[in-house]
């Protein structure tokens, strides 16, 4: 959807307003929304990610996200950067859990591919009678068709303010079965099947905070592939897969751009940086989490919808492979974190005594690196950092270890390489500014 009363043909609209959501496919020869301005706003409605698509065979890739939206300059071999200026859960309540799959109800991949287990139609049409894990059926055949169950599961309230949540009962779970629709607040596009239909209650009474995210921010890649796919580990499972999504190892490694991070920390105050593999970049949203600890060891998390705000700003010639991750300062390890006055004047002291004629200006960065495995997601996060700030690997190591951490993302393969880099690197790949934002470290000239 576009203003068009303040667009101007090259230069964009200020505000693009996103209401349209994908069928779980990211395709580059898509038409896109926009352009918005570079500098400008996006503001989405975005649906409910994991388990309500993956309870709706007809969705195709995992998730709903947001149409993308194409940036205005932005070309291939640039990178967007993208402030988080807001995330707000307008969810109720929701369910989740450990997930199995249902044999014979896909082809390969139940994400992306189900199959009706009664007529054999692939990614059927289905319908919603009753409530429990055997109500979403076939449209055609009538037969029970979800491609997923619970293997422990539960559903959880959330207060007005939407600051704490608590897992309730079975007889509160089928109470929201039944007002499933209302108490999810799905986008008026979304065509899932809402997840508080199953009413799973393994775990009552269990309280615990909110602190929402995205699961899915990122850039279209430039080869069409199911959303939740958009990344190294779960990317993996298109390799010579069995259906038409299929890809080789290094179509996936070229055209992915590591959109499906599930990293707790991109978050409302966070800018992140994404490549730009198609004209435009094509901005998409979605999979929004309540809440979520370290890894989403689970497999899954608190799954609802909202509203976000975002800006985003191209950066020319920045040709990066994957995401770069300026978390706000209470995600910051402890050892990346920028040093305050008092240790700073301790730390000048020292290099007094000992020498040292210039202590490091720097800051904290994230390197996102994804992989099938969480080893090969760490050393493609050390490689990512040090290709962007022509360092070695090895130097890349030392730093991490030194003043920072190198962190779970999702299991199993997305992690994150925090470090402070020397902002004289970062300045020149023109990404220092925003550590600066984000970090109140003066600029250079201050």
């Amino acid at each position: 959807m576009l203003d068009k009363a303040k667009q101007h043909p090259k230069l964009g609209s200020q505000t693009i307003f996103v209401n349209e959501l994908t069928n779980g496919i990211l395709d580059p020869a898509a038409p896109m929304l926009g352009p918005v301005a570079d500098g400008g706003t996006i503001i989405a409605n975005t649906a409910s990610g994991c388990w309500g698509p993956m309870i709706t065979p007809e969705i195709r890739g995992g998730h709903e996200v947001t149409r993308p939206v194409a940036v205005a300059g932005a070309e291939v071999g640039d990178a967007i950067a993208i402030r988080i200026r807001s995330i707000v859960v307008t969810s109720s309540a929701t369910a989740s859990g450990n997930d199995e799959p249902m044999a014979g109800r896909f082809n390969g991949d139940p994400f992306c591919a189900a199959v009706c287990p009664g007529c054999g139609v692939e990614w059927p049409r289905t319908r919603v009678e009753g409530i429990g894990p055997t109500a979403i059926r076939c449209e055609a055949c009538g037969a029970d068709a979800s491609p997923f169950t619970f293997t422990n599961g539960y559903t959880i309230a959330f207060d007005d303010e939407r600051q704490v949540g608590l897992t309730v009962g079975k007889a509160e779970a089928e109470a929201f079965a039944e007002d499933a629709d209302r108490l999810m607040a799905l986008p008026d596009a979304s065509i899932q099947h809402p997840i508080l239909t199953f009413a799973p209650a393994d775990l009552v009474g269990i309280a615990t905070r909110l602190r929402p995210f995205l699961g899915q921010l990122g850039a279209t890649p430039s080869k069409a592939m199911p959303d939740s796919h958009n990344a190294g580990d779960f990317g993996a499972f298109l390799d010579h897969a069995p259906h038409i999504y299929a890809l080789t190892a290094e179509e996936i490694a070229e055209h992915k751009t590591d959109g499906h991070l599930d990293v707790n920390t991109v978050r409302e105050g966070a800018v992140l940086i994404c490549p730009v593999k198609v004209p435009g970049g094509g901005i998409y949203l979605g999979d929004m989490h309540a809440l979520q600890g370290d890894g989403e060891i689970a497999g899954h998390t608190c799954d609802v919808a909202g509203t976000v705000t975002l800006e985003v700003h191209v950066i020319k010639g920045l040709d990066i492979d994957g995401p770069i991750l300026f978390p706000v300062l209470d995600d910051v390890p402890f050892l990346a974190r920028p040093l305050d006055e008092a240790e700073r004047i301790r730390v000048q002291a020292l290099a007094r005594k000992h020498g040292v004629r210039k202590v490091e200006d720097d800051a904290p960065v994230c390197f996102i690196g994804t992989g099938p495995n969480l080893n090969d997601a760490t050393t493609n996060g050390l490689e990512r950092a040090a290709e962007l700030l022509g360092i070695t690997v090895p130097e890349v190591m030392n730093r991490a270890t030194l003043a920072g951490a190198i962190e779970i993302g999702r299991h199993p393969g997305v992690a994150r390489v925090t470090f402070r880099a020397p902002l004289n690197l970062l300045d020149a790949k023109g990404i220092g500014a925003f550590a600066r934002g984000v970090y109140n470290i003066p600029s250079a000239s201050a």
